[in-house]
């Protein structure tokens, strides 16, 4: 037959339909468990046996490595892991994207993957409808999974047949007969493939369709396989470009670890495909090279059957349709020998190179930070440090990144407290004074930036797939953005009046420098408390949110004391009247800073009961 452009769109949309079922089925599983998978992640890395495990489970349940280690560059990048923590999960990742391949194997040639589909999504609409957040996640797990073998089937039926129309291929067929080279340029070509379609376990797919009806023998199927496992590390490579330096660093792992395998790979390729087949064959499994000689013999000493073999063109009535149906059985067979022969081929290399691998984790370590030097500690200062505009793979895992940057901005704004006390007490029109009421409003500014990103990046979040509690956690952590914010305005605000005060020549007594210090201590203290809160979400401390109800009090009992004691002094002649007004606005501006303070207390309330809830 001939290819035709049609077609060629219809195999582009199967691995389309075959990836975004890769995804429905990532993403329900996520909104199902996506907090208690958190929580498992930054738990279960403890060692690094731990991590390989945990990378494992993680990447057979999601059915994407290029997934699950998005989900460790982003947990490096919110700082819940380290670079040695990640490493292990990488390790165990790697193994688990051969649970994609066995899934594929055994059952993409055993069943009919359409009639195994439909029957599946059958069972998972009407959950689809359920009134359970959880239940619904499910559904759309299964309708994931039903896509994932629907696109299967389709890209089988649209993968261009490299024997009836060379020309598509041509430039390669002119490469399987050069012996090592040819083995190259095939790993070349299954790495090229699966950067474009970014996904290995599509490439699988596409090279076991062609190798069981045997266009390409096992070393060159093996290669592109070998390829493959390059190019899936494209996607977290994208997801760590706008990350920080830790995050680069995971991504840089886990190309080298592929990197390394494949040189090792490659060096005994010959004597290691020859022991795949060994392991097959002593296992009762067949030969997967079989299947590749047979049909070729058939196109030499068949040519007639060999042309009408996977046509199914020939009527009942045919001379040849009895033999071509005993010979169909036998191909058959040697697809499956030939499926698991490359899944065996893929789950032994990757098994081999995490046993070497896992115990040179430290120097792996060090080889990839030396590759990624550390930048200068002033050239991101003033830059988000968890948070950038890349990719979110995962919306109920990025929260926790959103988090720990809240915790950042939160201790930044801190900062200005003291800033605005130093300004009290610098000597009025000097350089000291207008250097300081500068850097007052410079970090104002720069948290007004910080407010509007870390807001973008909660509402990106928002904009996937979350659980009801996700949702939640997102309501409280905007409102805490913006109050965090608004304390670094009321301290901007402080600034101000004394700029006025200063311009006005207004004096302040000995007495109204020590209350106004007093105010400060009682903000500051409060102010502690909030950061402290903010510094760990997951787990949160019902005693600290008491406190930070008593602080807020104490705040306000201070400024009704301070405010009835001001009235007093100011009739007793004991400072101008001006001065006095000063000396209340400043009281009122570090009240409400306290308002604001309490009001993230709240929402952290809000966050511990929908914790509770979920």
């Amino acid at each position: 037959m001939n290819y035709t452009f049609l077609d060629f769109l219809g195999l582009i949309g199967s691995v389309g339909l075959f990836l975004y079922g890769m995804k429905v089925m990532s993403e329900g599983l996520q909104k199902a468990a996506g907090d208690r998978l958190r929580n498992i992640l930054g738990a279960m890395t403890r060692n690094r046996f731990a991590g390989l495990i945990t990378g494992f489970f993680i990447t057979a349940l999601i059915q994407s490595s290029s997934a699950s280690i998005v989900m460790v560059v982003s947990f490096v990048n919110a700082g819940l892991m380290t670079l040695q923590q990640s490493m292990a999960v990488i390790f165990g990742a790697n193994v688990g994207t051969t649970f994609t391949a066995w899934i594929i194997s055994l059952f993409g040639f055993k069943v009919d993957i359409s009639a195994f589909a439909i029957p599946l999504m059958a069972v998972a609409v009407p959950l689809l409808f359920s009134s359970r957040s959880r239940t619904k996640s499910i559904g759309e797990f299964l309708i994931g999974f039903a896509l994932l073998f629907l696109g299967l089937n389709m890209i089988s039926n649209y993968v261009p047949d490299l024997q009836n129309n060379p020309e598509m291929f041509a430039f390669l067929r002119h490469y399987a007969s050069l012996g090592f080279t040819s083995i190259v340029i095939f790993v070349a070509v299954g790495c090229a493939v699966t950067m474009v379609i970014q996904s290995s376990a599509a490439t699988f797919a596409i090279c076991l369709i062609m190798f069981s009806k045997g266009w390409i023998d096992f070393n060159l199927a093996c290669a592109i396989v070998l390829g493959s496992a390059i190019g899936t590390t494209i996607t977290p490579i994208l997801a760590s470009l706008s990350g920080n330096i830790a995050a680069k660093r995971t991504a840089m792992g886990h190309l080298l670890f592929n990197i390394l395998g494949m040189i090792w790979c490659l060096a005994l390729f010959t004597p290691f495909t020859k022991l795949i087949q060994d392991i097959c064959i002593s296992t009762g499994v067949g030969d997967p090279d079989a299947l590749y000689k047979f049909v070729n013999n058939l196109q030499v000493s068949d040519p007639e059957i060999y042309n009408n073999l996977f046509s199914k063109a020939l009527p009942e009535n045919h001379p040849l349709h009895a033999r071509l149906s005993a010979i169909l059985s036998q191909v058959m067979t040697m697809q499956v020998s030939a499926s698991i022969g490359l899944s065996v081929f893929y789950t032994v290399y990757k098994i081999i190179n995490v046993s070497i691998m896992i115990w040179f984790t430290k120097l792996y370590v060090k080889i990839v930070e030396w590759i990624i030097p550390a930048k200068s500690k002033g050239e991101e200062e003033f830059n988000l440090k968890f948070i950038r505009g890349g990719l979110l793979a995962a919306s109920e895992l990025n929260i926790t990144q959103a988090e720990k940057e809240l915790h950042v901005f939160a201790e930044r704004v801190g900062r200005m407290l003291p800033m605005a006390q130093e300004l009290l007490h610098t000597k009025e029109g000097s350089d000291d004074f207008s250097r300081l009421y500068s850097r007052l409003e410079k970090y104002e500014e720069i948290s007004d930036r910080m407010e509007i990103e870390i807001a973008h990046y909660l509402n990106r979040c928002a904009e996937g797939r979350l659980s009801n509690a996700g949702k939640l956690r997102i309501a409280s952590l905007l409102k805490i953005v913006s109050e965090v914010e608004s304390i670094a305005d009321c301290c901007v605000g402080a600034g101000k009046i004394m700029l006025r005060k200063q311009q006005s020549a207004a004096k302040f007594t000995p007495e109204i420098y020590a209350s106004l210090d007093s105010m400060f201590a009682l903000v500051e203290k409060s102010m502690g408390r909030m950061v402290a809160l903010l510094n760990n979400l997951d787990h949160i401390d019902t005693h600290e949110i008491i406190a930070g109800y008593n602080a807020e009090r104490e705040i306000n009992n201070y400024r009704n004391l301070v405010r009835n004691a001001n009235i007093e002094s100011i009739n007793n002649k004991q400072y101008e009247y001006q001065a006095g007004i000063y000396y209340m606005d400043l009281i009122s501006d570090l009240e409400k800073t306290g308002d604001y303070i309490i009001n993230v207390v709240d929402a952290v309330k809000e966050i511990s009961k929908s914790a509770i809830k979920a």
